[in-house]
């Protein structure tokens, strides 16, 4: 394995001699199709409590499916242990898919959606057609998406901004518990001064919170306000070193982990931080492998030696996210 993998001169074996014990049982049993020990962990959504997955099933995973695989797909799912599900409007054909497919299980699962409409008149569109689409009546977490700048959280919370249609819903039950996510660190920072939202959903994957300080300040005034962490990119290796046509991973914007040792790295590093639920890259066979790994046990902390090797990955990456000169 070369350096920008693991560490430049120690071989596959030697590597494999460092990584904790008890994941290298539950990589065994992934890798030889050993039935899972247990169901999907779950840790409590921040203050409020409530179970959720640790490994989360993001809406682009059905993307662009037939109804009968994303059947297949939630169905699975839900079996494994999963229970929190996130989608949005901007993902394609996700809602339409998720909709049918998770509607069995609905009572049963704790359902995210997002709007990235900035002004109230859209977010009350999108949220009435997200409930459509989705077969039901409530979501449990509705959250500001993808705030990049202060102007996107001015516009939201100025008047006739978003957030008066978040608030109301709230009032009239339509929305149990209210987040937002962001691509910056400014723009989360205001968020979190203009209202005592209950999650943050944040990009906290080691290469850019080793590399580049981003996540870092974050995530501590979220786990210190009580909030719900949901964790973004924990699988993003770095932008794409590749164009369009030499990506294995079409849905991805990025370059994901996605041999069983980085992905572990990178799951066992972000649920360290501490995370409550972490999505995936949105397709089946990263998400199937990250439920795995959970299943069989193997998000257990790093050890000194795995920390010395996600800070060699983090050097040699080019991150996703970077902080402001």
């Amino acid at each position: 394995m070369e350096r920008r993998d693991f560490l430049r001169g120690t071989s596959a074996a030697g590597l494999l001699s460092l990584l904790d014990p008890a994941y290298r049982e539950a990589r065994a049993a992934v890798q030889g199709g050993a039935p899972p020990k247990q169901p999907v962990p779950r840790r409590p959504y921040g203050r409020a409590k409530d179970p959720i997955s640790v490994i989360g099933f993001g809406g682009i995973v059905v993307k662009d499916v037939s109804p009968e695989q994303a059947a297949r797909y939630v169905s699975e799912a839900v079996d494994r242990g999963v229970n929190y599900f996130d989608v949005a409007p901007s993902y394609g054909n996700a809602q339409e898919r998720l909709g049918p497919a998770l509607q069995p299980h609905r009572d049963a699962c704790f359902l995210a959606c997002k709007t990235a409409e900035r002004e109230a008149a859209g977010a009350r569109r999108e949220l009435e057609e997200s409930l459509r689409l989705l077969r039901t009546d409530r979501l449990d977490l509705y959250q500001l998406h993808a705030l990049t700048s202060l102007e996107d959280v001015e516009k939201a919370f100025g008047p006739g901004g978003a957030m008066e249609v978040f608030t109301k819903a709230k009032e009239q039950g339509l929305v149990r518990y209210l987040g937002f996510s962001a691509h910056s660190e400014e723009a989360a920072h205001a968020a979190m001064d203009r209202y005592d939202f209950d999650s943050v959903l944040f990009p906290l994957g080691f290469p850019t919170w080793i590399k580049e300080g981003f996540g870092p300040s974050v995530h501590k005034r979220a786990l210190e306000g009580g909030k719900g962490i949901l964790a973004l990119k924990a699988m993003a290796r770095q932008k794409w070193q590749v164009g369009p046509e030499g990506r294995k991973w079409e849905k991805a914007w990025y370059e994901p982990f996605d041999q069983i040792d980085q992905v572990a790295l990178g799951l066992r590093f972000t649920s360290g931080l501490p995370a409550h639920a972490m999505i995936p890259p949105g397709h089946w066979d990263l998400f199937k492998m990250a439920v795995e790994l959970a299943q069989a046990g193997g998000l257990t902390p790093l050890n000194e030696a795995e920390r010395e090797i996600v800070a060699a990955i983090a050097r040699d990456s080019a991150p996703i996210f970077e902080k402001p000169a």
